[in-house]
């Protein structure tokens, strides 16, 4: 990959997650035959940025299958039992002379591209700016966060460390958007016994 496709921005995937309650590796879980880990680098393909990092669980061919006819690059969180933290910080390492980083959770089932999109463009309209799905009064992933920000994201510790930063930036340096297909995110049997349903439903 070039320097200049390096320099823009790039993708992260966030799926090396213990998925202690759902009981299987979360990446790997299917709806209609397709993992979570694929619908993500999918839809993380579809946007015009640069590379796409996905950050696993470990270095293995079942989750290299996943990506087949995908350019991905794979890395390893041996430091996962640490949480989400530790998958940003590998994470932005692997992008670390990217522009901004879109950081994508695995396990959100609807996430769609338009949504998605939207994320990208209001980043690339205010580009020293987090761009963040909003929770409430908070930010969450997915979110696009600047380069200029790399040095404090690494600092992050435990599953709620991006929100705490977020909160603590300035209101100028922080813009929040809505972003409905994010509301679904597979934790246990039941969420994903849910999405099952609600993808059979859909098409009927």
């Amino acid at each position: 990959m070039n320097v200049a496709s390096l320099s823009r921005l790039q993708i992260i995937v966030l799926a090396a997650g213990f998925s202690s309650r759902l009981g299987q590796p979360k990446a790997l879980a299917r709806i209609h035959g397709v993992s979570l880990l694929r619908s993500s680098l999918k839809l993380a393909a579809t946007l015009d940025c640069g590379r796409i990092v996905a950050v696993v669980a470990r270095h293995g061919t079942r989750y290299r299958a996943e990506a087949r006819g995908i350019d991905v690059a794979f890395v390893a969180n041996s430091r996962r039992h640490q949480g989400l933290s530790s998958s940003v910080c590998r994470g932005i390492a692997a992008a670390r002379y990217s522009s901004a980083v879109l950081l994508m959770p695995v396990d959100l089932a609807n996430l769609n591209r338009r949504e998605l999109a939207r994320l990208v463009r209001r980043w690339r309209a205010a580009p020293r700016c987090v761009i963040a799905r909003r929770i409430g009064r908070l930010g969450a992933v997915p979110l696009v966060l600047p380069r200029r920000l790399y040095p404090r994201a690494l600092g992050i510790v435990g599953d709620v460390g991006l929100r705490q930063l977020i909160a603590q930036l300035p209101d100028e340096a922080r813009v929040l958007v809505d972003l409905p297909s994010a509301a679904v995110d597979i934790d246990t049997p039941q969420d994903l016994k849910s999405a099952r349903r609600a993808w059979r439903r859909r098409s009927q």
